[in-house]
């Protein structure tokens, strides 16, 4: 088993609210989800309306399978318009 994780660093510069920001982010988690396969949440801060942190997670079989998966994650989060990728970092998580 292989687990991949990805954490993205995001800048929503068009969003003037807590309400517009939350929206955005739903919409990369919710779409991550259901069409990568990934798990995904929101990870941090809650409470900056320009600033919001993505957790993503893969599990697979094989590690290119995994890596796969996150890097679709991350692709897509990199697309969306109103979304500029402050930092993004990938590990392997190791199970004894």
């Amino acid at each position: 088993m292989y687990v991949a994780a990805l954490r993205m660093d995001l800048h929503i510069s068009q969003s003037a609210s807590l309400k517009h920001r939350r929206s955005v982010v739903r919409h990369l988690v919710e779409t991550s989800r259901h069409r990568f396969g990934v798990s995904a949440a929101e990870v941090d801060p809650h409470d900056l309306w320009q600033r919001a942190a993505i957790g993503f997670a893969a599990v697979a079989s094989t590690p290119t399978h995994a890596e796969h998966l996150v890097g679709q994650a991350e692709r897509f989060v990199w697309s969306h318009p109103e979304v500029e990728v402050l930092s993004s970092e990938r590990g392997w998580v190791e199970l004894d």
